[in-house]
């Protein structure tokens, strides 16, 4: 009697559950992340500095979005909202302490008091009060121009390095955008993982089971679309750190559409899918502006129908989908069960005709 054959993953799952193996994971993360600023060029600063803002504001659309799943297509307003806040304070000589809170808090406001509005309407009925908001948000700063700078935008640099640090602007900036959006990403990522992240599942898995199990999905869509609305603020403090001008441009809808496609692609639900949808935000214009600007809401569209199609879940999902793959090719590769041939010796059958062949010879 041959033993089982142990599960081709077993070995690397229990490679992975080894203590050493969990600290070393972020103690190797941080590590690269420390260098990275040092050793790139300024260009590759500025890239990795631009990607690290907009996954701030992909994660804060996969609170509402992916986690929740309510549909949000105003998120770039929070991030539009920020910014200005970021860009006045500045231009004020306020604190850059207050300037950060108070980014985060007023977009936080506004979230909550249009979700406390919208939440109850559930369905296609928010997603037209979502899309109301870069809508109404674009002329609204135009004629605030006492504190946006109308259509001319405002600019603010505050970034410069510390004196006797050894750093450049670049290389400080990033540091910064690298430490604050860790710390987002980090507290959404224990926030999806407690109690919270499982109320949301179960809210957006069916609502009337939640509402069964005491979860209030009311409460719940409120709580994650202001969660979102603040990361959206802090999005816009990265944003004038990095970009150092915004505009009304900024909370156009137009970019609120790819910032809707970059999470898609990058992957719903996902804290590494957030990740992968700012660099795509990023970095697939910078690659068609080389060849044809023009080329670049086409390419965008291509990628999405693509992804939509082979990975559902985005490209976070490649792994799983690779490793899918993988047992499938050696499940077809096993050796194919004997097939079962009745007896051909005489008088003999199978089980299936034996009482039949009996009932016909007492008949």
């Amino acid at each position: 009697m041959t033993a089982p054959a142990s599960s081709p993953s077993s070995p690397s799952s229990s490679w992975r559950r080894r203590p050493w193996v969990r600290w070393a994971t972020p103690l190797l993360i941080v590590a690269v992340l420390a260098v990275l600023p040092l050793v790139g060029t300024e260009f590759q600063n500025e890239t990795l500095a631009r990607i690290g803002v907009f996954a701030v504001a992909v994660l804060g659309l996969n609170v509402v979005m992916g986690y929740t799943g309510q549909v949000s297509l105003g998120q770039i307003f929070f991030l539009g909202f920020g910014a200005y806040v970021t860009a006045y304070g500045v231009s004020q000589d306020w604190n850059i302490v207050l300037v950060f809170v108070l980014a985060c808090l007023l977009p936080a406001a506004a979230g909550l008091l249009v979700a406390l509005a919208a939440a109850r309407l559930g369905g296609l009925a928010i997603a037209m009060v979502t899309i109301a908001l870069p809508i109404v948000g674009v002329p609204l700063a135009k004629r605030l121009n006492e504190y946006t700078g109308g259509s001319q935008g405002l600019s603010a640099r505050f970034a410069e390095s510390p004196e006797g640090s050894g750093l450049y602007d670049d290389q400080w900036t990033l540091y910064l955008v690298i430490a604050i959006g860790g710390v987002v990403f980090l507290l959404t990522h224990f926030l999806v993982r407690g109690k919270y992240g499982r109320a949301f599942a179960i809210v957006k898995g069916n609502e009337n089971v939640a509402a069964s199990m005491g979860i209030s999905p009311y409460r719940y869509k409120v709580l994650a679309f202001t969660i979102a609305s603040a990361i959206g603020g802090v999005s816009g403090f990265l944003y004038m750190l990095v970009i150092q001008y915004t505009s009304p441009e900024t909370m156009s809808f137009g970019h609120s559409i790819e910032l809707l496609a970059a999470m898609v692609i990058g992957g719903a639900a996902s804290i590494v899918g957030s990740l992968l949808g700012g660099a795509f935000y990023v970095l697939v214009p910078q690659l068609t502006n080389q060849v044809d600007a023009s080329l670049t809401a086409l390419l965008q569209g291509a990628i999405l129908l693509v992804v939509l199609f082979v990975l559902p879940g985005g490209l976070a999902s490649l792994p799983r989908a690779l490793t899918r793959g993988r047992r499938r090719l050696r499940a077809g590769r096993g050796p194919a069960a004997p097939p079962t041939t009745p007896s051909s010796t005489p008088g003999s059958g199978t089980a299936a005709e034996q009482p039949e062949t009996e009932r016909q010879g007492h008949a």
